[in-house]
């Protein structure tokens, strides 16, 4: 388990503030044990989000809505969000919280497997955010491959595990060592596909940033 350090808490006190009803959206999801995106990660999305100016935002894993909404409000008027949740209490709490902060239907929610769903898209997406279940991120790979067009970004969440991966497969409890491999599959390949260009940060629980190469 990775601890907060002093570095963690210093960067995290510089962050910009989220819209007031995103504070309390984010409130209310921390209460009741709902993950979402840290302050640190937030910054990083809305930087992102300003310097490569996406259109169309596909995510993976929208819990009850906060990043998607996030996203919304970095974004530029006219992109358009695809976001994707198979738990069913999240979903409710997206769709009531999407019809309340989301007037001009900028964000479609779709309910189901994520890796089922991804089949059948063909839109291609500027940006991509995994945030969904972290086993199923190496399973997904071709797919999200396929939807990502030469210049599109891929944003991978929470891929140390809270400092697990760090650790040798046998030293990670026995339910969590087939979400530890596949993530250690997944970072190995991303880092080694040649058609990305990643760099892997440690914020928050790290990520991966990755630019799809080509013209």
């Amino acid at each position: 388990m990775m601890e907060e350090t002093r570095i963690d808490s210093f960067i995290e006190s510089l962050g910009s503030p989220a819209p007031e009803y995103l504070e309390e959206l984010a409130k209310e999801a921390r209460a009741a044990g709902v993950p979402i995106i840290r302050p640190p990660m937030m910054d990083f999305l809305r930087t992102i989000i300003w310097m490569h100016r996406p259109m169309t935002i596909l995510e993976i894993g929208c819990a009850v809505g906060f990043s998607a909404l996030y996203m919304r409000e970095c974004a530029f008027e006219d992109c358009r969000i695809t976001t994707i949740e198979n738990y069913e209490p999240r979903i409710v709490e997206a769709r009531k919280n999407l019809a309340k902060y989301d007037p001009d239907s900028r964000i479609r929610l779709i309910e189901g497997d994520a890796m089922e769903i991804i089949k059948g898209l063909n839109e291609a997406y500027d940006l991509i955010f995994m945030d969904g279940p972290k086993g199923q991120y190496i399973n997904m790979y071709d797919d999200i491959k396929r939807l990502l067009p030469p210049g599109g970004v891929l944003i991978s969440d929470n891929i140390l595990q809270e400092g697990d991966i760090l650790e040798s497969r046998y030293a990670v409890t026995r339910r969590d060592r087939t979400i530890h491999s596949r993530m250690r599959d997944y970072l190995y390949k991303l880092t080694h596909d040649e058609d990305y260009s990643t760099s892997i940060l440690p914020l928050a629980d790290g990520v991966s940033l990755s630019v799809r190469l080509g013209t």
